[in-house]
């Protein structure tokens, strides 16, 4: 993971804004928790501003990005978190999961660290996907189905989970994978797909976009999919994952 935000992480924060909405659901997961650590926090959206947060990142790239004077932010990896048992009372990682190099290691790392819970944003591979990678991209979905952890995969390293849907608003100013899901128009934008991670990992991307472009030009991605223009939010298989922290230490 380090190396790819250090390849693609400049100007990731041009096009991964937080959004309102999904903050709005991560801060509920997190419930009372007063203190967090948020594990692959990037160029630190989703941190609650309202406790006490300690950042970790990997990526030199992401952390130079980081508001100046805001969060500590620690460079580390989520296998090896330099924390003492149950030192916070949450844990966060929000679309990061996919990128580590021991995913049960890295969860069980998180559980160890926080006291009362964990709070995962991630994507089910069990999901069918979204017209973007089922129609033009379909080597990302096969990718992401490789790379995500099933559900069954936290179950089995956390224990019982409570897990929620996340519905992606038309207008997402997080720009991932899947924000764009009714402005088709923006995926043909370099930018864009440069602050989405699964676009550098399937090599050429020109037939793709080409059909996409001739798609939206002919009307035939309208034909298709104009029903989706009217529509407020949509659930593309983002999931909140909510588990109990280190048990030994309540």
């Amino acid at each position: 993971m380090t190396q790819l935000y250090d390849e693609i992480g400049i100007g990731y924060g041009n096009y991964r804004r937080p959004d309102p909405r999904i903050a709005a659901a991560i801060i509920h997961a997190l419930g009372e928790a007063e203190t967090v650590v948020n594990v692959g926090a990037g160029a630190g959206s989703y941190e609650p501003a309202d406790r006490s947060v300690v950042a970790v990142e990997p990526s030199l790239a992401m952390i130079r990005q980081r508001r100046a004077g805001g969060t500590p932010v620690v460079q580390a990896s989520a296998t090896d978190l330099p924390f003492r048992d149950a030192v916070f009372a949450a844990a966060l990682a929000v679309l990061t999961v996919h990128h580590w190099p021991d995913r049960p290691r890295g969860m069980a790392e998180l559980a160890r660290v926080a006291r009362n819970r964990l709070v995962f944003v991630t994507w089910d591979p069990a999901s069918r996907g979204f017209w973007l990678v089922e129609d033009y991209f379909p080597d990302m979905l096969a990718i992401d189905r490789q790379i995500l952890p099933s559900i069954e995969a936290f179950r089995q390293v956390l224990g019982p989970i409570e897990v929620r849907p996340l519905f992606v608003p038309h207008d997402c100013t997080d720009g991932f994978l899947g924000a764009y899901w009714r402005r088709p128009h923006a995926y043909l934008d370099s930018g864009v797909r440069s602050a989405i991670s699964t676009f550098s990992k399937i090599g050429d991307v020109t037939s793709g976009l080409a059909r996409l472009r001739r798609d939206l030009e002919d009307g035939t991605w309208e034909r298709r999919y104009g029903t989706l223009l009217r529509q407020s939010a949509v659930d593309l298989g983002y999931r909140l994952v909510i588990a109990s922290g280190n048990r030994s230490h309540n």
